[in-house]
C-alpha cells in the first residue's frame, strides 16, 4: 500500500511512500526495543546533547523545509516555517530535564534508602498531525528521547516528508537509527501494533474519531495514551479590554494558518458595548488578507491542506447563513476562492444551534456574538464538547482569574491567544482528550514511577 501527499497548491501528488508490511513494522518495533536499553543507559547529559544537536540539524535545513511545508499543507512561505517554536520547545524541555526526571528522595538513612525514580516506558509511538507538523511532533519526540525512550514516529500522510527530515537530522547528530525511527504505516497496521502491546506509550494528536479509535485499540492492553484532539476555542472580550489588541490577536488566532490551528480561535464573545466596534475592526483586518499561492511572498492566506477540509468549512458557513447568520466578507474580494483555497469569513447573528459554533471548523471562519455580562459569556464558553484553550480580554486580572476558574478547558489565556508555552502543561478536557504534554508534567507522562524500598543490612 502507498500513502500520498496531495498538494493543496495544485492538486498534484507531491510525495508518495510505501507503507510497512506488518512483518516490517514488527521488525521496526523489535529494533527499537533492543536499542532502547542502551539508549536509556547513556548519561542524561549525553541524551540531552544529542537531541539538541538533532534539533539544530533540523534548523540547518530550514531553507528547504519552508517550501516543503507550503507544498505539503499550504502555509505561506512568508511565515518562515516552524523552527522558532520547534527550537523553543525542545530547548526548554532540555533545560528542565535534570530536575523533572530527578529521583524523589524520601529517606537515605543508616537503616533505609527509599526513593522514587522516573523510568522510561520503553518505546513511544508518536502519531503526529499535519497542521503544525514539526512543532506538534517535537512536543513529544524531544522529551521522550531525553527521558530514555526509543521513539517511533508516524506522521500524517499530508506531511510525509516531515518525519524523514527529522530522522535525517537526528541520525546525522548521532542519535542511533533504531532509537528514533520514522515509519509509514496504514491505519490497520498501526492498530494491530498497539493491540499487540508494541509500545509503552502512544501519543496521538488528531481528530476525536482518531482518538476514540486509539482508545478502542488499546483497550485491555494498559498502554498509556496521550490524546490531543482539537477544540472549539472561545475568546471573550470584556468592556474594559484593549480593543485594538483584542481584535488583532483574536482575528489572527482565528485566521492564521488558514484557521488550521488546534488552539485557534473559533468563536468570539464580545461585551455589547464593544461589539459593533470589534466587528468593524475585524472585518477591516480580514479584508486586507491576500489569498493565493503560498509560494508567493505576497500571500498571507494559503490554501487549506485538502479540498475536503475546505468543503467542510464551506458547508458549515453556508448552513449558518441559511439559518440567519450574517456574512461580513464579500466573496468578490477573494477571487482565488475555490478547491482547497478558501476565503476567510466573519459571521454575526450566529447561535449555538449552528454547527459553525459547535463543531470544530478548523478553517478561516469565526462567529462573533454579543454578550451582556460575564455570566452569559461563561455559559456560552462552556457550551461546547471541547476544552483546549480559552482567551480572556480585560485589564482586571482578578476578574479574569475568577472567570478562568470556571471555564472547562485545558489552558486559559489573558490578553493573548493561540500560543503554546512549553513551561506550562499542554492539556485538554472533554472531547479534546486526555493527558498532558511539555512542562514537567510532560516528562511525568513519558515515564513511569518506580519505587525503591531498601532496608540496609
Amino acid at each position: 500500500m502507498t500513502v500520498k501527499c496531495i498538494s493543496p497548491i495544485d492538486g498534484s501528488i507531491y510525495a508518495e511512500r510505501e507503507t510497512l508490511t506488518r512483518a516490517q513494522a514488527d521488525e521496526a518495533v523489535t529494533k527499537a526495543k533492543a536499542a532502547q536499553a542502551d539508549w536509556a543507559a547513556r548519561p542524561l547529559e549525553d541524551r540531552i546533547a544529542l537531541v539538541q544537536a538533532g534539533v539544530a540539524a533540523v534548523g540547518a535545513m530550514n531553507d528547504e523545509i519552508v517550501p516543503e511545508i507550503a507544498w505539503q499543507m499550504g502555509r505561506p512561505v512568508r511565515y518562515g516555517g516552524e523552527f522558532g517554536g520547534f527550537n523553543e520547545r525542545a530547548t526548554y524541555m532540555a533545560q528542565i530535564a535534570k530536575d523533572a526526571l530527578a529521583p524523589i528522595e524520601v529517606e537515605d538513612s543508616d537503616a533505609f534508602r527509599r526513593v522514587i525514580k522516573r523510568v522510561p516506558h520503553g518505546v513511544v509511538l508518536v502519531v503526529a498531525p499535519w497542521n503544525y507538523p514539526y512543532m506538534t511532533a517535537i512536543n513529544t519526540v524531544a522529551p521522550a528521547l531525553i527521558a530514555g525512550n526509543a521513539v517511533v514516529l508516524k506522521h500524517a500522510s499530508q506531511t510525509l516528508l516531515v518525519g524523514e527530515r527529522m530522522a535525517q537530522a537526528f541520525h546525522s547528530a548521532g542519535i542511533p537509527a533504531d532509537v528514533f525511527q520514522n515509519v509509514f504505516l496504514d491505519h490497520q497496521t498501526t492498530s494491530d501494533l498497539i493491540a499487540a502491546k508494541s509500545f509503552g506509550f502512544v501519543n496521538f494528536t488528531g481528530s476525536v474519531g482518531g482518538g476514540q479509535a486509539m482508545e478502542r485499540t488499546a483497550a485491555g492492553t494498559f498502554t498509556g495514551i496521550g490524546l490531543e484532539l482539537g477544540g472549539k476555542d472561545p475568546g471573550y472580550v470584556m468592556q474594559d479590554a484593549n480593543l485594538d489588541a483584542a481584535v488583532d490577536t483574536l482575528i489572527d488566532g482565528a485566521m492564521f494558518n488558514s484557521g488550521q490551528c488546534c488552539c485557534g480561535i473559533e468563536r468570539i464573545y464580545v461585551h455589547e458595548s464593544l461589539f459593533d466596534a470589534f466587528v468593524e475592526k475585524a472585518v477591516a483586518i480580514v479584508n486586507g488578507y491576500v489569498l493565493g499561492n503560498p509560494l508567493e511572498e505576497t500571500t498571507t492566506l494559503g490554501p487549506m491542506a485538502h479540498v475536503r477540509f475546505a468543503d467542510e468549512v464551506r458547508a458549515q458557513t453556508a448552513e449558518a447563513i441559511a439559518a440567519g447568520a450574517k456574512a461580513h466578507i464579500n466573496p468578490a474580494d477573494f477571487p482565488n476562492d475555490g478547491g482547497a483555497y478558501l476565503m476567510p469569513q466573519i459571521l454575526t447573528n450566529v447561535t449555538h444551534d449552528m454547527r459553525v459554533m459547535r463543531e470544530e471548523s478548523f478553517g478561516p471562519v469565526v462567529g462573533i456574538m454579543s454578550v451582556k455580562d460575564d455570566a452569559e459569556a461563561l455559559a456560552l464558553m462552556n457550551d461546547s464538547n471541547f476544552g483546549l484553550t480559552a482567551s480572556l480580554w480585560t485589564a482586571d486580572t482578578a476578574r479574569a482569574e475568577a472567570i478562568a476558574d470556571q471555564i472547562e478547558t485545558g489552558t486559559v489565556f489573558l490578553n493573548r491567544a493561540d500560543y503554546l508555552d512549553p513551561a506550562l502543561c499542554w492539556t485538554g478536557c472533554k472531547d479534546t482528550g486526555r493527558g498532558g504534554g511539555l512542562s514537567v508534567i510532560g516528562y511525568h507522562n513519558l515515564t513511569r514511577p518506580k519505587s525503591y524500598h531498601f532496608k540496609k543490612a
